[in-house]
């Protein structure tokens, strides 16, 4: 369905990254190239999860995003050992209960809610010292379902379409103190949440062979391209995996 590619990872040596949801699929992977690139990495992960192994170098949190004693805990943590922050992934996400909007427990609503829109804000507010200082940046992991309806999606799309207004909140309010906030669109990617997707069957994506999905490899990669210098003029707060700015980049991939 997509024919997309890994883009090429600058250089990142001394940077300071947090990413959550880091325990397994896009965040685990992201974990991985930002390790390559030379970036100093903290993985934030939820103990609940099958955590996937990380590069020797980098430093696992247990963090929950639904729990403000967790993210204050490692943040504290990060400017214990790093003293530093200069780039906040919000990979952690759920989808969340799928199933038909007249049949949903509002409780579903208030789950994908809690982790996609307030636990992105929990993380930000968190780190908006350290991001300050290091005139940082704020990367969020996004998706189409913000913007298109899709059958079964309630939660999900109404909690990622909060997301993006957050992001582009953060846009608006943040950049005066130099930070800068990216909203990264995500198309059907081949993780355990796919997995899951694929079983209701209820939307065209669910109908996606396991073979057409994206790589991991490709979201993982344009986020960590993100927190380089290349990002450091783009004027575009919602961006897309599928765009030109990165195809461009794959297509000169070796």
């Amino acid at each position: 369905m997509f024919n997309l590619s890994a883009v090429p990872v600058p250089n990142l040596a001394g940077k300071i990254i947090l990413v959550t949801g880091a325990g397994r699929g896009i965040g685990a992977e992201l974990v991985r190239i930002l390790d390559t690139a030379g970036a100093r990495v903290f993985a934030g992960v939820h103990v609940a999860d099958r955590v996937e192994s990380h590069p020797v170098g980098v430093t696992k949190l247990a963090i929950d995003v639904t729990r403000q004693e967790d993210v204050d805990a490692a943040i504290a943590a990060i400017e214990a050992q790093a003293g530093r922050l200069d780039v906040l992934v919000n990979n952690a996400g759920t989808i969340s209960t799928i199933g038909p909007l007249a049949d949903l427990p509002t409780s579903a609503l208030t789950t994908a809610l809690e982790i996609n829109v307030v636990g992105v804000h929990r993380m930000t507010t968190a780190a908006l010292p350290l991001l300050r200082a290091a005139k940082g940046r704020i990367i969020n992991a996004g998706t189409g379902a913000a913007t298109t309806p899709m059958e079964g999606w309630a939660a999900y799309c109404a909690s990622k379409a909060g997301m993006q207004m957050l992001t582009r909140m953060m846009a608006l309010e943040l950049s005066a103190d130099g930070i800068r906030t990216f909203f990264l669109g995500i198309p059907p990617t081949d993780t355990v949440m796919q997995d899951k997707i694929r079983a209701s069957g209820l939307n065209p994506i669910s109908r996606i062979p396991k073979e057409k999905l994206v790589p991991i490899a490709v979201p993982a990669s344009c986020m960590a391209w993100l927190c380089g210098p290349g990002a450091d003029h783009l004027d575009e707060v919602l961006l897309d995996v599928r765009q030109e700015l990165f195809t461009r980049m794959m297509d000169l991939a070796p």
